[in-house]
Formats: C-alpha cells, sequence, structure tokens
C-alpha cells in the first residue's frame, strides 16, 4: 500500500511543490478547467439554458443568475460578481440537480451577450468551457 502512494500520490506532490499546482489538481487545464464541450456536445437542456442566458431569461429557476462565488477557484480569477450560475434540467431529477452552465460578463459586463459560459455536470466540481 505504501509503495503505491509512492509510485501514484507522491509525484504528483512534488510536481506542486517545484510547480505550483491549480486547486483543480493533476490533468487540468491552467484556470482548473477540464478542457472544453462545443456547444452541440452539451446534453440538450444545456443547449437550452445557453439559449435562455443568450435571450436574457425568463429562467425557470429562482435561483437562476444569482452569483456564483467561485470559491474552489476552479474558474479563471475574477472579483466576486463576476460569475452567474444557471440551472440546467435534469430529467431524471425532482430538484434543481447538479448541471450548472455559469457565465462571466466579460467585457461587455452582460452574461447574455458576454460569450464566456462554463458547464458543469458534477456541483462545480470540474468545469468545461462551451466553445462557441
Amino acid at each position: 500500500m505504501l509503495n503505491g502512494f509512492f509510485r501514484t500520490v507522491l509525484p504528483g506532490l512534488l510536481a506542486c511543490v517545484l510547480v505550483g499546482c491549480s486547486p483543480g489538481g493533476a490533468g487540468e487545464q491552467a484556470g482548473g478547467l477540464a478542457g472544453d464541450v462545443a456547444v452541440a456536445e452539451l446534453p440538450r437542456q444545456a443547449q437550452e439554458t445557453l439559449e435562455l442566458i443568450r435571450k436574457g431569461g425568463p429562467f425557470p429557476f429562482r435561483k437562476d443568475g444569482a452569483v456564483f462565488g467561485n470559491r474552489e477557484g476552479h474558474l479563471p480569477k475574477q472579483p466576486r460578481g463576476y460569475y452567474t450560475e444557471y440551472t440546467v434540467r435534469t430529467p431524471s431529477e425532482r430538484d434543481r440537480g447538479a448541471r450548472r452552465i455559469v457565465a462571466g460578463r466579460g467585457q461587455s459586463g452582460n452574461p447574455s451577450t458576454a460569450g464566456e459560459y462554463y458547464y458543469t455536470d458534477d456541483h462545480y466540481n470540474s468545469f468545461r468551457r462551451i466553445r462557441e
């Protein structure tokens, strides 16, 4: 068991000490992102949510448009209030589920026109930038 630790965990820890780590861990890109995803590759419900964001609503959930704090630091660092979150319906869930789109304000200052969108299907544990 200890031998497995030295082969798997220790090299990653050593790399973090020498060059630094993103909050998301090994294998993620700068900013803690797990890559990107094309709009066409998103689940249909995520595509519908993205379209609602672009239109400025109306949104089906009361918390849609709330500030996303990025406390885990998985998204690029920005001032508080820069990111807002939106629920992506999950057909088998009775509540909001784990899927979200987080929108940045970008240079326009408006999430509906900024074009900066991130998708998570695991309740903020990982994000992929939406490629348009």
